[in-house]
């Protein structure tokens, strides 16, 4: 009887330690496409900044500063991603830092598609941030729990780190 209970306690705890590796392997999978998803995002921005840059859309200046930044952001190796996208944010801040710039009349019709889509790929860049952000958050309080330190199960994983970059939305962009 005691060994059928020992048995007992020792499936339930197996059970439990699979559990929680299993769920801890589930957040890193999941942080893993949200740091895809961030990055595609922040392609696309730099693409839809490229593509108003290029298209005559804004000033000369604005658009020799717009295709500068997205370039640095496109190029910029890992350790200087979030300088580079910070960066191109406050190119994009101080470009369309007035509403009234991207009003139909101020805009081609050639050109309010292109404008449209820079916006819109600087929402997902904002949602892709704070979703990837939040995967962070909930993968490090996992693996900081005692059970998960005690019983190793993050293995030699590094502790994800967040993304730390200005994403605000330019005036211009705000709905």
């Amino acid at each position: 009887m005691e060994l059928v209970i020992l048995l007992a306690i020792l499936s339930l705890g197996a059970l439990v330690v699979t559990w929680s590796a299993a769920r801890l392997d589930h957040l890193h999978t999941r942080l893993e496409r949200m740091d895809a998803t961030l990055d595609a995002e922040l392609l696309r921005r730099s693409i839809a900044t490229l593509e108003v840059a290029t298209a005559g859309v804004v000033d000369p200046a604005s658009s020799m500063v717009l295709a500068d930044a997205a370039h640095v952001a496109r190029s910029a190796d890992p350790g200087d991603r979030e300088e580079a996208e910070s960066a191109l944010t406050e190119a994009l801040v101080v470009v369309f830092d007035d509403p009234q710039e991207v009003t139909p009349e101020a805009v081609p019709d050639w050109g309010q598609h292109l404008v449209a889509d820079l916006a819109t790929a600087c929402r997902r860049v904002q949602t892709a941030r704070r979703l990837y952000n939040g995967t962070v958050t909930a993968t490090r309080n996992r693996r900081r729990s005692r059970f998960v330190r005690v019983f190793h199960l993050a293995g030699r994983a590094s502790m994800p780190e967040p993304a730390e970059f200005d994403d605000r939305i330019p005036a211009a962009f705000q709905r």
